[in-house]
C-alpha cells in the first residue's frame, strides 16, 4: 500500500452556488486541515467567487461557462504546476460530505482514482426511471472496461492520484458527462487503478438541480453518447504523459 500524499487539493468546480461554497469549504477545511481547496468559479454571475474567497479558498475565475468537465480540467492544470500530488474534486452545492474526503484519501494507498460511490450499500441517495436505469447499464458495462465492480459512475466525488493527475492535466474531458463516463473510460485505458469507496449523499445546501425527472430521456441519450465517444478516442498511456 502507497503513502497517502499529502498535497493534497481539493478541487470545486462552482457556478452560481454562492449559498453554499463557502460552508463546503469550512467543512473541507475542517475534514482536512492540511489540504488546500480550489474553488474554479466557472463563470458565475453572482458572489461565488467572492464567497469563496471569503472562506479562505485560493479561487479560480473562468471567462466564461466551460462546465464541470472545463473547470475540473483547470483544476487539474493548478494542481499540476503547483505541486500537488492529490486532487479531490468535492461539489460545491454541499452534497458531498468532507467528512468522507479521508475515506478516498486512504484508497489510493492501492488505487489511481477512487469514486465515492453513491450506490455502493451506504446512505438513502435515490435515483429512480430511466436516469437509474441508464446508470446501472453504464456501471455495468464500466466496471467491465476498469475491471474492477463500480456501481456508480456518474459520481463527481472522486480522488485522483498522482498518475492520474498527470493524465488528467492533459486529457481530462470538458464535454457534457466527459468529466464522470468519460474521464472513467480515459482512466481505464490508460491504465490507472480505479475503485470505489461507498459514501452518503446529502440534499444540496443551495443553488438549482442540474437534472428535473423531465430531462431523465435526454440524460439517456447523452450518456450512451459519452460512453461511446469516450471509447472512439485513442487510447493514452501513462507513460505517455509528460
Amino acid at each position: 500500500m502507497r503513502p497517502i500524499d499529502l498535497s493534497v487539493l481539493v478541487v470545486i468546480p462552482a457556478l452560481n452556488e454562492e449559498d453554499s461554497v463557502g460552508e463546503v469549504i469550512r467543512a473541507v477545511v475542517a475534514a482536512v486541515p492540511s489540504a488546500r481547496c480550489l474553488v474554479v468559479d466557472d463563470g458565475s454571475s453572482d458572489r461565488t467567487a467572492a464567497c469563496a474567497r471569503e472562506a479562505g479558498a485560493i479561487v479560480l475565475s473562468l471567462p466564461y461557462n466551460l462546465g464541470v468537465g472545463g473547470a475540473m480540467r483547470a483544476g487539474f492544470r493548478y494542481a499540476r504546476d503547483n505541486g500537488h500530488g492529490v486532487v479531490v474534486q468535492v461539489d460545491a452545492d454541499g452534497q458531498h460530505d468532507p467528512a468522507a474526503i479521508l475515506q478516498l484519501l486512504e484508497a489510493l494507498g492501492d488505487a489511481d482514482l477512487v469514486i465515492g460511490a453513491r450506490f455502493a450499500g451506504i446512505g438513502d441517495y435515490g435515483v429512480r426511471g430511466p436516469r437509474r436505469w441508464a446508470m446501472r447499464a453504464l456501471a455495468t458495462i464500466m466496471s467491465r472496461v476498469a475491471h474492477t465492480r463500480l456501481t456508480d459512475v456518474t459520481s463527481g466525488f472522486k480522488a485522483a492520484g498522482p498518475r492520474a493527475v498527470a493524465l488528467f492535466a492533459e486529457n481530462f474531458p470538458a464535454e457534457y458527462l466527459g468529466d464522470t463516463i468519460e474521464a472513467l473510460v480515459i482512466g481505464a485505458r490508460a491504465g490507472l487503478a480505479i475503485r470505489q469507496v461507498p459514501v452518503a449523499m446529502r440534499q444540496r445546501q443551495g443553488g438549482e438541480p442540474s437534472h428535473g425527472p423531465w430531462k431523465a430521456a435526454v440524460y439517456l441519450t447523452r450518456a450512451c453518447a459519452a460512453f461511446l465517444l469516450a471509447m472512439m478516442r485513442p487510447r493514452t498511456r501513462i507513460e505517455d504523459v509528460r
